[in-house]
């Protein structure tokens, strides 16, 4: 992989990530019609952590009230305090994802060559998201959540550990069907994108590491961590400010057309 292909995938990561379209699928089939090389584990986990950073740059005064109030609940034994439960929802509601990807790591790992059966998911994710918001109510905030909410959010987040499902958009869409406001369920969205994406990317970048051929790609590993996670700040900035006004539907059109279009792609070669 050359630095330009490195570059513009790092931006499609950033891009896509908290963008309700999958980046995951966007890594397989973005590579696929251009006809580039696959980016490889190292390169895909790299640019993941690119948008964690994204994350904790952006919610690092959230992340820091979360863990004081965690550590108090633990002293005190009380879930009184809201952001005290919140960071236990997130613990809870990392635990299907883990479960999830670990039962099924190799047949997941497949479809990351599978580009049709993304394309597919990508249609998928329009149907999700469509239906989150023709059906859901969108009037409780954080502190409302329950730990059946957070388990519920979870268990779309481990659905969405297959490329071509959008992991903010099953999130957020299973915070709209159990009432959340939009902004509510983006934002405990991308608190609960953190230990999954930090948990995934360690043994396998261990992994990397070990095989030896980590030192050669430093460079364009670097330029893409780097602008996944520019792009992926601005985009959180961006579809927290989006979703107080608008609708999921946009993003659904898209993930509709472009499940049709690389569908259409795969039928002409």
């Amino acid at each position: 992989m050359n630095p330009f292909q490195a570059l513009i995938l790092g931006l499609v990561q950033g891009t896509t990530e908290f963008v309700p379209v999958s980046s995951s699928g966007h890594l397989v089939l973005v590579p696929w019609l251009l006809r580039w090389p696959e980016p490889g584990l190292a390169f895909d986990i790299t640019l993941h952590w690119g948008t964690l950073i994204a994350v904790v740059v952006v919610f690092w005064r959230d992340l820091w009230r979360l863990a004081v109030a965690w550590l108090r609940s633990l002293r005190s034994r009380s879930l009184a305090e809201t952001e005290a439960r919140i960071a236990w929802w997130i613990i809870l509601g990392t635990v299907p994802g883990m479960v999830f990807g670990l039962i099924l790591n190799d047949p997941l790992e497949r479809l990351f060559s599978a580009p049709v059966t993304v394309a597919v998911l990508l249609l998928v994710t329009a149907a999700i998201l469509a239906l989150s918001e023709r059906w859901g109510h969108r009037t409780r905030d954080l502190a409302d959540m329950t730990w059946m909410d957070a388990l519920l959010i979870g268990v779309g987040q481990a659905v969405a550990i297959m490329p071509g499902i959008s992991r903010s958009g099953a999130t957020i869409a299973s915070g709209l069907l159990r009432g959340l406001k939009r902004e509510t369920a983006a934002r405990f969205s991308f608190l609960l994108s953190m230990p999954i994406i930090l948990g995934a990317g360690l043994p396998q970048l261990l992994d990397v590491a070990q095989a030896g051929d980590f030192v050669t790609q430093l460079p364009v590993l670097a330029l893409g961590f780097v602008a996944a996670a520019l792009s992926g700040y601005l985009c959180i900035r961006f579809l927290l400010n989006f979703l107080q006004r608008h609708r999921l539907y946009v993003f659904a059109s898209y993930c509709a057309v472009a499940g049709i279009v690389c569908l259409g792609v795969a039928l002409i070669q």
